[in-house]
C-alpha cells in the first residue's frame, strides 16, 4: 500500500548521493593526477608519484607527444632497443614509458630518496627489475661513467623548474661520457624561461606543451 510509495524516493536519493561521492572521488584523483603509462606493453598501468611537492610530473599528454616525436622524427632511431637514462627521475614516468615502448634498459638518477622509493615501487609493480638500475646521485655531479658500462642512447632531463639545473646536468652528462655520439637528449623546462646555453649540444626540435617547453638536443 502507501508504504511502498516512498521507497523509490529513498533509492533515488541514495543513488544521487553515491554519484556525488563518485564525482568527489574522481575529482580528488584528478587533483592527485593519477599518472598512467600511455602506450606499449604496459599501457594504462598506473604510475605512483613520490610524496612531496617538489616533483612536477610531465603530463600524460606531453609524455605522449614526446614519445611520438622520438618514434617518428627523421633524426631519431626510435625507442625500441635503446638504452635510456632518466635524470631527475621523480616518479620515473619518462623512463618507465620508454621501457613500456621497448627500450632495452633504463638507469634512473635522482638525489631524492623519496623519488627513488617511488621509482623502486613502480619498477617492482611493473616487474621491470631486470631492465632497470637506480642511482642516487646529484644529476649536476654525475662524474665519469664507469669503464665497461655502455653509454646511453636517450637521456630524459626533467629538472625542477626555475632552479637553473638543466645547464649543469647537460654539462655533466657530456663531460662524464654518459651519452653515445648520436644520443638524443629530451629536456623539459618551464616555458618562458630565459634561453638556456647548451654548449656541446645541437638543437633538433623545440615544442611547447602548456606550461612546459621541451627541447630535443644531441651531442654536437
Amino acid at each position: 500500500g502507501g508504504g511502498h510509495g516512498h521507497a523509490p524516493k529513498w533509492v533515488d536519493v541514495a543513488l544521487q548521493h553515491n554519484t556525488r561521492i563518485d564525482d568527489a572521488l574522481a575529482k580528488s584523483q584528478r587533483a592527485e593526477e593519477l599518472m598512467r603509462i600511455v602506450a606499449g606493453t604496459l599501457r594504462g598501468r598506473p604510475i605512483r608519484a613520490p610524496d612531496g611537492l617538489d616533483v612536477r610530473p610531465t603530463s600524460d599528454r606531453a609524455r605522449q607527444a614526446i614519445f611520438n616525436i622520438l618514434e617518428h622524427a627523421p633524426w631519431s632511431e626510435g625507442v625500441a632497443g635503446r638504452r635510456v637514462i632518466d635524470v631527475f627521475a621523480g616518479s620515473g614516468a619518462l623512463g618507465l614509458e620508454a621501457l613500456s615502448r621497448g627500450a632495452a634498459r633504463c638507469l634512473f638518477v635522482d638525489r631524492s630518496e623519496a623519488s627513488l622509493a617511488a621509482v623502486r615501487a613502480n619498477v617492482e609493480a611493473l616487474e621491470l627489475g631486470e631492465r632497470t638500475r637506480l642511482l642516487r646521485q646529484d644529476a649536476t655531479r654525475l662524474g665519469l661513467r664507469h669503464e665497461g658500462k655502455p653509454s646511453f642512447d636517450i637521456a630524459f632531463l626533467d629538472p625542477p623548474y626555475r632552479k637553473d639545473l638543466a645547464g649543469p646536468a647537460l654539462a655533466a652528462l657530456h663531460a662524464g661520457g654518459w651519452l653515445t655520439t648520436d644520443a638524443i637528449v629530451v629536456l623539459e623546462r618551464a616555458a618562458g624561461d630565459a634561453d638556456i646555453q647548451t654548449p656541446g649540444y645541437e638543437p633538433l626540435d623545440r615544442r611547447r606543451y602548456g606550461a612546459a617547453e621541451v627541447l630535443f638536443l644531441r651531442p654536437a
